[in-house]
């Protein structure tokens, strides 16, 4: 009797400690249950953002645009540099953050670090950081105005770490140990890969996440490791130590094109991944990720997002960094409504990327409606419905109310008036149509659609059966 109530007592422990481990992985993956929405520093600031011009994005967002959701700002690359780019390096472009280092391995340039290989920002353009104290005082502000803080990391070890042999924290190995030499960022000099069967790797990566959980972060981008190498090894290697750390954080992993065979391990993993290549505010790069965006939609799930990258609007590349004039964004007012569409409606993640307090109020009028924005936070069953040559079309299903949502594109450079059966979306009879981006109703219709576009124009719908 007490032998099997002692099996018994095992067996409750042993699938308790499972659905733990369950609810674990779970929870980690869902801390994005929707995609995340929010602001990133690379299109107007390349590498060289600063606390004051943070917060000034940080309180924009807070004042105009946090009560829609947008509420996580980010801190691209290089922050652990004093003056990045500003040595001119000929063989790449201009502001290009690449260091310097001696025939030996030495590096020349000075970067931020502490005594066990990690990162530090830099104490000149985040002076809240001075004292050891990282960007926990930028992270306390941004919390403080609702928000949530996020940075940007580029996978590996920093090149200083390996040549000066810095210790791992909390073990006897070193980073040089774990640093692979032949396995360097294609774009960018600062890292060496990680080798994850080291002895160390993975602990070294667990005294990241540690560090960053302590400043209380709450999204972490991680570079230079989809493409144009999928580097499986450190995505679990990250993933464990996120785990670890005691602290939710969106994992969103660049960049892209990311492969869609490795679907299953990126949904595992990731909250977020990106698809695309870098993504700037020219037409042919919105219709490529039509494609792109076509290929993803089956993977959509929560907690678990294909992205189609940043939102080049507003005013971008200040002071000539980091792609092409400081400009406001080249897209065309046609253009910005298939941009924000499509993003919309495929449920990407949705980053905006231009200064926020320089950019003009028309910009905004994209991303502060809350009819669009819901479709891309709560529709399900999202995917192309048809893509051709001159048109495409996005349907989904708005499962409160159970209305179909239809978004319709202009592929072409002319103005063209489509025909739409909303029988291909099982819809017949009468029907009643809203207008998403007006924001009105528009009657109710039976039979066919008439969807007149500008070009490289969109619209969005909502179709809802009449009784």
């Amino acid at each position: 009797m007490n032998l099997a109530r002692t099996y018994t007592f095992i067996s409750l422990l042993l699938f308790l400690g499972a659905c733990n481990v369950n609810n674990e992985k779970t929870e980690s993956l869902t801390v994005a249950d929707k995609p995340p929405m929010g602001w990133n520093s690379f299109d107007a600031y390349d590498c060289r953002i600063n606390e004051e011009q943070f917060k000034k994005n940080v309180d924009f967002m807070a004042d105009s645009l946090l009560q829609y959701g947008w509420n996580y700002a980010v801190i691209d690359y290089i922050w652990w540099h004093q003056d990045p780019g500003d040595w001119g390096n000929p063989k790449r472009r201009y502001g290009h953050p690449d260091i310097r280092y001696a025939s030996d391995g030495k590096p020349i340039d000075t970067i931020t670090i502490d005594e066990f290989g990690r990162l530090l920002p830099s104490v000149k353009r985040f002076p809240s950081s001075a004292g050891g104290k990282g960007f926990k005082p930028i992270a306390d502000y941004v919390h403080s105005k609702g928000l949530k803080f996020g940075i940007h990391i580029m996978r590996g070890v920093h090149r200083h770490a390996a040549y000066y042999k810095l210790p791992i924290k909390g073990t006897d190995f070193r980073c040089d140990g774990i640093a692979d030499i032949t396995d360097t960022c294609k774009w960018c000099n600062h890292m060496f890969g990680i080798d994850s069967s080291k002895a160390g790797a993975q602990e070294y990566y667990n005294s990241l996440f540690e560090l960053y959980a302590s400043w209380e972060i709450d999204f972490v981008k991680v570079d230079d490791i989809l493409s144009p190498g999928y580097q499986q090894g450190e995505i679990d290697m990250i993933r464990k130590a996120i785990d670890k750390c005691g602290r939710q954080m969106v994992l969103s992993l660049s960049p892209g094109e990311a492969p869609v065979k490795m679907a299953d391990h990126l949904a595992a993993t990731a909250n977020m991944w990106r698809i695309s290549a870098d993504f700037w505010d020219e037409w042919i790069k919105v219709k490529h990720n039509f494609e792109l965006l076509d290929k993803w939609y089956a993977h959509i799930k929560p907690g678990a997002w294909p992205d189609a990258d940043m939102l080049p609007v507003g005013r971008l590349s200040l002071g000539g960094r980091p792609h092409g004039p400081e400009r406001d964004s080249h897209f065309t007012w046609p253009e910005h409504y298939t941009l924000f569409s499509l993003w919309m409606i495929s449920k990407s993640p949705l980053i905006m990327g231009g200064d926020l307090p320089a950019s003009k109020d028309s910009t905004f009028i994209f991303m502060t409606n809350p009819e669009t924005i819901d479709v891309n936070q709560n529709s399900t069953n999202n995917k192309q419905l048809f893509r051709d040559e001159g048109k495409a079309a996005w349907i989904a299903d708005d499962p409160a109310s159970g209305s179909k949502y239809l978004a319709y594109f202009n592929l072409t450079d002319s103005l063209q008036t489509f025909d739409f059966d909303p029988q291909a979306i099982s819809f017949t009879g009468s029907f009643n149509v809203r207008d998403l981006w007006a924001r009105k109703d528009i009657g109710t219709i039976t039979g066919m659609m008439n969807v007149k576009l500008e070009p490289h124009g969109a619209a969005m719908y909502k179709l809802t059966k009449t009784e």
